[in-house]
């Protein structure tokens, strides 16, 4: 088997695990069983970044509310620009549950 595939299954096997989480109390500690403290700090603070870039906020500001850097939000907003869409589904899901504005 390629690596290649080999990689593509692990990420599969990571998705499907996560889909099987019911609660921010199983998130919670599966996440902290899976990631760093550092790992888990960068993922959180590019959602955020994500999350502010989508509701129009300044590099300046962001910088000064989450600490990122300013590669950091250029990266995110790339990805915004660019990407899958994987925020876009994200944020509209929380949305309609009321937990974004």
């Amino acid at each position: 088997m390629k690596k290649r595939q080999i990689n593509y299954e692990n990420r599969e096997f990571l998705y499907k695990a996560i889909l099987q989480l019911k609660t921010v109390e199983e998130c919670e500690a599966f996440f902290e069983d899976l990631c760093t403290v550092q790992e888990l700090a960068s993922i959180s603070q590019r959602l955020v970044v994500a999350k502010f870039l989508t509701e129009d906020k300044v590099y300046a500001d962001i910088v000064n509310i989450t600490g990122a850097s300013t590669a950091t939000i250029s990266r995110v907003n790339r990805t915004l620009q660019t990407g899958n869409d994987g925020y876009g589904a994200v944020f509209e899901r929380l949305k309609e549950q009321g937990e974004m504005q």
